[in-house]
């Protein structure tokens, strides 16, 4: 570990005890503001869906604070001795108190919310002290120094010594196989090759999350959520769609399963998705309706011995490749039942190399698909499908009989371990912008010096730097929780934040290299797409900040205020 010495213990300790009390005064004022709104949106103790429309705004804001806050309780633990690690956890600290009091001070005054708590923290000593030790220039310069010469070492966080071994395999991997091949497939807009989904299948990716007893590497009656967690943020790290993603989709569909599948289904379907023959796709976004899945309307009409499917879902990602389809149907024709009316189903098809197919089954049912063109995110391509009387057997329905009407509660429950996955990818993708920024701000000479030997170079990297241990910090934290990250809320604050900074990161390590930023010859050039996607799926940012995190903020407040009546 690098350290910086600089400043004496003492003051470490001090600027660590000034943070833990600006960080406590502000976790007291989110909580007045959360009860604030919480009763303005109820009626009696529940909350009422007009009035949380009415303040969508203010629900945002109380989503934001939640995650920058709780990002940085999880930095909280500082070491008395200044090493780089723990001046960059003072440093996010103070960027989340800026960040926070801002969002505050307008949420209060919305509000109508006596501000005095916030002036008095602004005023006092201990915010005084932390902007003093996260600003001082002579500590960023030396801060940034340190982070140039060692910023694997710095922000590499402490696993357990299987993960740790899992993660530096799959590092190497990414380096020798996936990144050598990364530019090509985004400039060439290629599907990802055997080349890496074979050698990814023998060391066990795909299963890294499904129970030993169904085939995969986790252990008994866990998930495995750290072991996840990096291996992702190493995949991602040479290429966020060519490896660092692969792991999603089969994460979503076992959880899924293993939460309401049938024990046939387990058994049948979890050891193959483990081996990773066939690939997985989730089908369950569509063209009228978004992250708003309760409203999906692809029919599911029973006949005979299944259904047939009949309708369109959009931006399913990897549906050429892959093999099986997890598709979220309306089972009931009821549309007043919403959410209760949906199950899901298995859909098998023959994996295809091209961005169209076309499957026609014997009794007529159609199946098209056909790539969307994007910006960033190249190798996997999101599909549109168009269903047609298409027959899926009953056996393929997840839960069988008792499955009908949960396939909205089976999708949530997947959609937690893909977040949390989520937030891994985009801990890989800050890992290498950064890492970018760096090699190029050591070779590039301006006015007769070599970049990273400006002060607001170094700035740059420390504010990067920071911010990226923030949200390692954070998603870690959540994947080692009992319940392995499968909590909605915790497992949607992580991607909230991650995917954020993802954007700030690359964008930054981007500017850092001027006009070769823009340059598609860069890999910085394609962080900075890739990275745009990340707060747009598994949930956008506004649905989770609004439906997910501000609305369980505001139910927990209520609940809170009906047990102590």
């Amino acid at each position: 570990m690098i350290e910086l010495v600089a400043e004496p213990s003492a003051e470490a300790a001090g600027v660590g005890a000034a943070a833990r009390v600006v960080l406590g005064r502000l976790d007291t004022a989110l909580e007045a503001a959360i009860h604030r709104t919480a009763g303005l949106c109820a009626q009696g103790n529940r909350l009422d869906a007009v009035r949380l429309d009415a303040y969508q705004g203010i629900c945002y804001e109380l989503a934001w604070c939640h995650a920058e806050l709780l990002a940085a309780r999880s930095l909280a633990g500082i070491d008395g001795r200044v090493q780089s690690r723990a001046a960059l956890a003072v440093i996010f600290m103070a960027q989340v108190a800026a960040s926070v009091l801002g969002r505050l001070a307008d949420v209060y005054a919305a509000l109508s919310l006596d501000a005095a708590p916030l002036q008095v923290l602004l005023a006092g000593r201990e915010l005084a002290d932390l902007r003093h030790f996260a600003n001082a220039p002579g500590r960023l310069a030396e801060l940034g120094a340190a982070i140039a010469a060692g910023f694997e070492q710095i922000t590499e966080i402490e696993v357990d010594e299987q993960t740790a071994m899992a993660r530096e395999i799959f590092r190497r991997f990414g380096r020798e196989v996936v990144a050598p091949l990364a530019g090509s497939i985004h400039r060439e807009d290629l599907t990802v090759p055997e080349k890496i989904l074979q050698p990814l299948r023998e060391m066990g990716v795909f299963g890294l999350s499904i129970p030993e007893e169904y085939g995969g590497s986790a252990p008994p009656g866990q998930h495995n959520a750290p072991m996840m967690l990096a291996v992702t943020e190493a995949l991602s790290e040479a290429s966020l769609a060519a490896a660092g993603s692969l792991i999603t989709r089969p994460e979503i569909l076992a959880r899924a399963l293993l939460v309401g599948g049938t024990e046939y289904q387990k058994r049948h379907w979890l050891p193959r998705i483990a081996r990773g023959e066939p690939l997985c796709a989730i089908a369950m976004t569509e063209p009228d309706h978004g992250s708003d899945v309760a409203g999906v309307t692809l029919r599911a009409t029973a006949s005979g011995a299944g259904w047939l499917l009949d309708g369109a879902k959009s931006w399913c990602t990897f549906a050429g490749k892959a093999g099986l389809l997890m598709v979220l149907a309306r089972t009931d024709p009821d549309r007043s039942l919403g959410h209760r009316g949906l199950s899901l189903l298995l859909v098998e098809k023959p994996s295809s190399e091209g961005q169209a197919f076309t499957l026609t089954q014997p009794q007529g049912g159609t199946l098209q698909g056909r790539a969307i063109a994007t910006i960033g995110y190249r190798g996997m391509h999101s599909f549109d499908l168009a269903f047609e009387r298409f027959f899926v057997p009953q056996a393929n329905l997840i839960g069988g009989e008792a499955g009908l009407g949960r396939g909205f509660y089976l999708t949530m429950a997947g959609m937690a371990g893909g977040r949390i996955q989520t937030a891994g990818r985009a801990l890989g993708l800050m890992r290498a912008a950064i890492r970018a920024a760096i090699q190029y701000a050591r070779d590039r000479n301006v006015f007769n010096a070599p970049l990273v030997d400006f002060p607001l170079t170094r700035n740059k990297l420390v504010a990067m730097a920071a911010r990226f241990i923030g949200c390692q910090a954070l998603a870690f934290a959540v994947a080692r929780e009992p319940q392995s990250g499968t909590g909605a809320l915790e497992a949607s604050v992580a991607k909230l934040l991650a995917c954020r900074s993802a954007e700030i990161v690359t964008r930054e390590a981007q500017q850092l290299h001027g006009a070769m930023g823009y340059a598609e010859e860069t890999a910085v050039s394609r962080y900075w797409v890739d990275a745009r996607v990340l707060a747009i799926f598994e949930g956008s940012e506004e649905t989770l900040a609004l439906k997910v995190i501000g609305r369980g903020l505001l139910q927990a407040a209520l609940s809170e205020g009906a047990g102590s009546c």
